[in-house]
């Protein structure tokens, strides 16, 4: 005959038998939900959160004079990160500056010595009229002689006198014709000069905008806003021109690359809507869509593509990677690199 306390069940298989009662059920409401959520949704957690990251580079070579940021710092663009050593370079500034100068002192007097050979061919002018005017009374001295030589009024030697004064007189406007063109050609000449000088001179002028970029370029300043990588550099640390001295991330503009299974990306179109669930974030639910999607797999853009011509062909499923943008603004807290999970709602037909 069984005893009372064989009748009456244990307390702890009872509590056993509604633990899996309630595993049971979890089990079930998962898998349902799992698969409402699976007909519903395309999702991935292959998917990693991306920014711009790029080099603050040197542009000019020198010693770093100070080095004003700190590791992983908030920065907005245009502030002061490095000083380098500008006593070099302010000196070519000032040599760039004495060349200028000399090269408009020398076109000052070239064309000083232009406006004066101008001035000269005005001269000249006046001494071929004056010259023309003394051929003239000559000639018509000429004429008078030889009728008073017919009269027998003069001797021989006064018209030989008054021809040697023609010939004097004819050499003179002759000389002053060459003189007016000696003038034009020098004219020429000088303003041939002034072209290449003008031609100096603008080289000149670059090379001292040159040297005041250059002056600038001592001091390095944040591209845009973000925060600033790791701090590599220390005063008096001599630099080179491109050298990377620290990385900045660009806080503002971030998005997401996931990489969908082959299997998933068809009937995807760009502004489709996106769910964005961050490893690093609970209860939070970011609102994206998609902005652009691959033209090819991931693999293809791998720096050694895999060759299925090798006989040991493996199909393996291929990921496309969908590049899908945050409609958030508040995307601070988001850092890149993080991990995320995305749910792509599927078309409607």
């Amino acid at each position: 005959m069984e005893t009372s306390a064989n009748k009456k069940r244990h307390p702890g298989n009872l509590i056993l038998s509604i633990l899996a009662l309630l595993v049971v059920i979890a089990a079930v409401v998962y898998f349902i939900n799992y698969f409402l959520t699976g007909s519903r949704y395309l999702e991935t957690n292959d998917a990693q959160v991306e920014s711009y990251i790029n080099p603050v580079s040197a542009r000019v070579g020198g010693f770093i004079k100070s080095v004003r940021f700190n590791e992983h710092q908030l920065v907005k663009a245009g502030d002061t990160l490095v000083v380098l050593d500008a006593r070099e370079y302010r000196q070519r500034v000032i040599e760039a500056e004495a060349a200028v100068d000399d090269a408009h002192a020398q076109l000052g007097v070239l064309t000083a010595s232009i406006a004066s050979a101008q001035t000269s061919t005005l001269v000249n002018k006046d001494q071929i009229a004056g010259a023309m005017a003394r051929l003239v009374l000559q000639q018509k001295d000429i004429k008078r002689y030889k009728t008073l030589m017919k009269e027998e009024a003069i001797t021989g030697a006064d018209l030989e006198s008054v021809q040697s004064r023609y010939d004097v007189s004819l050499s003179d406007y002759s000389a002053t014709q060459n003189n007016l063109k000696t003038s034009y050609a020098k004219i020429t000449e000088l303003q041939s000069r002034k072209s290449l000088l003008a031609a100096d001179l603008k080289r000149k002028t670059a090379e001292l905008e040159l040297a005041r970029i250059n002056l600038d370029y001592t001091i390095i300043t944040a591209p845009y806003a973000g925060r600033l990588g790791r701090k590599t550099i220390l005063e008096g640390q001599q630099i080179q021109p491109g050298q990377p001295l620290v990385s900045i991330v660009n806080e503002k503009d971030k998005w997401v690359t996931a990489n969908f299974k082959e299997t998933q990306v068809y009937g995807m179109y760009v502004g489709q809507p996106v769910e964005i669930r961050i490893d690093a974030i609970d209860d939070k639910v970011y609102k994206g869509e998609i902005e652009a999607i691959s033209a090819s797999t991931g693999a293809k853009f791998s720096l050694l593509p895999p060759d299925n011509a090798t006989g040991n062909f493996v199909k393996i499923v291929q990921r496309v990677p969908v590049k899908i943008r945050f409609i958030d603004t508040n995307v601070t807290p988001i850092k890149a690199g993080m991990n995320v999970l995305v749910s792509v709602k599927k078309k409607t037909i």
